[in-house]
């Protein structure tokens, strides 16, 4: 189908929940957002680990600089942009201007696998192109806990100390209980293998065990969770058979059919439309210019350090999704802080923009980017994605 998943999902959500048919009367948003915090957590973990285990580890070293430019530059920048969005449509205080702007920085992993997955994707987009997405996206959704803390702390109750502080706990134990988990966990299963004891059919399952394993370690270990399974995934990337990360790539897939589904529909049925009449046309507004400028004109300035030319960098800055993991980190933010309805309101509107707005241009995007690209080819020098 043309259109994205986690957009069926949503559209169906907003025809069942009370403002249409009203078949599922949920609490909004901002009555209940403790629901979807747990739901996006799971679903992240899960997705995080499904890019993790997606290409051969390899692949994945060699896309290390062009990852590295995302997440030590882009990602800072796009938490500015979006909160300087923030304080200059919505005229919100500046606390709470970056508390939206750390919420909304992360690159979604469960929209971006819509646009780097499948065989039209794998048919129109280079192989590099749609590896960096996966791999920024599931990096960035951990990493950008310390922007999330530092946020927290600016709004009042962490001081700039406590904030660092937890942040290098979470970061540091995130990665030791990563590496930890996933190199276990590889060794776990290739004794099973040895033993007779497992199966490929298995080993898919033994992955999204590992994933929610490492998960509920980091919540006992107060870690960032979505980063330790990150890295558990790429330990046990690296330290598995070739066999078994084939075999892990069919998890994105049930990923998209029985988790993004359910989580979108539940996310349509919550959505806040009092407070978003509320905000008026400044709303709209400000989903609009966070997609256009967020990402898009940092990614084109730094093509040269991404070593892309202008249809890569033009299609990598479109398409960094806002979507499950800025939901995950704005309730996270209001479990911490209590809920703020204008910072909560327009994080929603901003996830469910992009959610259409991704959805919808996934498939003409493919075909306008191999078009430009063909294009662009003769001209362009330097090597080539």
């Amino acid at each position: 189908m043309p259109v994205s998943e986690p957009l069926i999902g949503l559209v169906i959500g907003i025809l069942l929940g009370r403002e249409v048919l009203g078949a599922l009367r949920l609490p909004t948003l901002l009555e209940n957002h403790a629901l979807l915090h747990e739901a996006t957590r799971l679903l992240l973990a899960l997705s995080v680990m499904a890019v993790a285990l997606r290409y051969p580890i390899r692949d994945a070293r060699q896309q290390l600089r062009p990852v590295l430019i995302l997440l030590i530059v882009v990602m800072p920048v796009m938490a500015l942009a979006s909160a300087g969005l923030a304080l200059a449509v919505l005229g919100v205080p500046v606390a709470a201007a970056v508390l939206l702007g750390a919420g909304i920085c992360s690159t979604d992993p469960v929209l971006a696998s819509s646009v780097v997955t499948g065989e039209p994707a794998e048919q129109d987009i280079p192989s590099r192109n749609r590896q960096v997405l996966s791999l920024e996206s599931g990096a960035n959704d951990g990493l950008a806990l310390p922007f999330v803390l530092a946020a927290i702390a600016l709004a009042g109750p962490l001081t700039g100390g406590e904030a660092v502080l937890e942040s290098l706990w979470q970061v540091l134990a995130a990665v030791f209980l990563g590496i930890a988990g996933g190199l276990l966990g590889a060794r776990a299963l290739r004794i099973g293998e040895d033993h007779g004891a497992a199966e490929n059919s298995s080993a898919i399952m033994f992955t999204l065990v590992l994933a929610l394993g490492v998960l509920g370690g980091a919540g006992l270990l107060k870690a960032d969770g979505i980063l330790a399974v990150f890295v558990a995934g790429l330990a046990f990337n690296a330290a598995s058979t070739g066999a078994d990360r084939a075999g892990a790539v069919s998890i994105d897939e049930a990923i998209n059919r029985f988790a993004v589904l359910p989580v979108f529909v539940l996310l349509g049925a919550m959505l806040p439309w009092e407070v978003w009449t509320e905000l008026g046309w400044r709303g709209p507004a400000l989903a609009v210019a966070v997609l256009l400028l967020r990402r898009i004109p940092v990614v084109c300035l730094l093509r040269r350090g991404l070593r892309v030319g202008r249809p890569d960098a033009l299609y990598l800055g479109w398409f960094g999704p806002i979507g499950v993991s800025a939901l995950f980190y704005l309730t996270l933010e209001a479990d911490r802080l209590g809920v703020d309805p204008v910072v909560l309101a327009a994080g929603a509107l901003v996830v469910a923009v992009s959610t259409a707005a991704h959805g919808l241009t996934s498939a003409p995007g493919r075909v306008l980017y191999r078009r430009a690209s063909t294009a662009d080819a003769p001209a362009t020098t330097g090597p080539q994605p």
